[in-house]
């Protein structure tokens, strides 16, 4: 097997690289802690307090590393960084994971270290010089020390009142944030479209025009719908998070709502599209009400009688309307 183009094998580096390596993993690793806490500063100081500690341990890591090199090999260290080695365990982007909840942000700091860890234990195993095994032992015995000192920084910082609190802020944020602007995009798309896509179909009774007035309608309404969130409110007085990852969710929500029951018009059959496309009409409009239900606390009753009956008086207007 020939390792990826221009990358490393990892049992083809020297003593030497693999400290560099390790110098330059750990720095990495540093930084990225410093983004979480800040990611996290302003809503869950105490989150940030546990990665500004764990940030602070990397920073004493890579210093008891950098000493060992200079010790062995001098003051000179190599440029050797993760991506430059075929097969290192690689970190996700931090724009990827900061704007996940936090029960998630925290759980891929542990994964973190564990992949620290096992690579070092790994390594170890695999090397034959007997210096080298050491090294890559002290380093992974010092990987699992760190992920012991991070447990005891959650318990310094996030005692259990304190750990439920953020949970339900994030909570509330991910809801305030991509719930209702999604939730309310999906109502407007799902209900919006029914009566131009079945007044067409009824209408023209042709399942390609259908197709196209339904999918025009559904992205024309995602469009309009994700620009009137984004900047009907900045979020900054509200709480309500970012105006584009707003807009982003009511607008996408909008459109899939629409293609919903445009898609199905994609069967030449004309009754055959129609049915299946009333099929997914109903499971549209059943699903918002159990998301009301689920993430807005509102009574499943009054959620099926604001949603599935005004969605079937949309629905019965555009077939009339349609057929006539």
């Amino acid at each position: 097997m020939f390792p990826a183009f221009g990358r490393r094998r990892f049992r083809d580096l020297s003593e030497q690289e693999i400290l560099a390596l390790a110098i330059s993993s750990e720095e990495d690793d540093a930084r990225i802690y410093r983004q979480y806490a800040e990611r996290l500063r302003a809503e869950f100081p105490a989150s940030a307090a546990v990665f500004d500690g764990m940030a602070d341990e990397e920073d004493g890591h890579r210093r008891r590393l950098i000493d060992l090199h200079r010790t062995r090999f001098g003051d000179v260290i190599p440029l050797i960084r993760r991506e430059h080695v075929a097969g290192y365990y690689a970190r996700r982007p931090v724009w990827l994971v900061e704007n996940l909840p936090i029960e998630r942000i925290r759980d891929e700091a542990e994964a973190m270290e564990r992949q620290a860890e096992q690579f070092y234990r790994t390594a170890a195993a695999r090397v034959q010089d007997a210096e080298t095994r050491s090294l890559l032992g002290d380093l992974a015995a010092a990987e699992a020390q760190h992920e012991k000192r991070a447990d005891e920084l959650v318990a310094e910082h996030l005692d259990g009142d304190t750990r439920d609190e953020e949970s339900r802020a994030s909570h509330r944020q991910f809801v305030l944030t991509w719930v209702q602007p999604g939730l309310a995009g999906l109502m407007d798309g799902s209900v919006s479209t029914l009566a131009p896509i079945f007044a067409t179909a009824f209408a023209t009774q042709d399942t390609w025009t259908t197709f196209l007035v339904g999918l025009a309608a559904s992205v024309g309404a995602g469009i309009s719908m994700g620009f009137t969130e984004a900047a009907s409110d900045d979020g900054e007085l509200s709480g309500r998070g970012s105006p584009l990852k707003r807009g982003i969710a009511a607008g996408v929500m909008t459109t899939l709502g629409g293609l919903g029951h445009a898609l199905p018009y994609l069967i030449p059959h004309f009754w055959t599209a129609t049915i299946v496309a009333t099929i997914v009409v109903f499971v549209e409009l059943w699903a918002i009400a159990w998301i009301q239900k689920r993430y807005m606390q509102t009574p499943f009753l009054r959620a099926a009688f604001q949603v599935v009956l005004g969605g079937a008086l949309v629905f019965a207007a555009g077939v009339l309307i349609g057929s006539g």
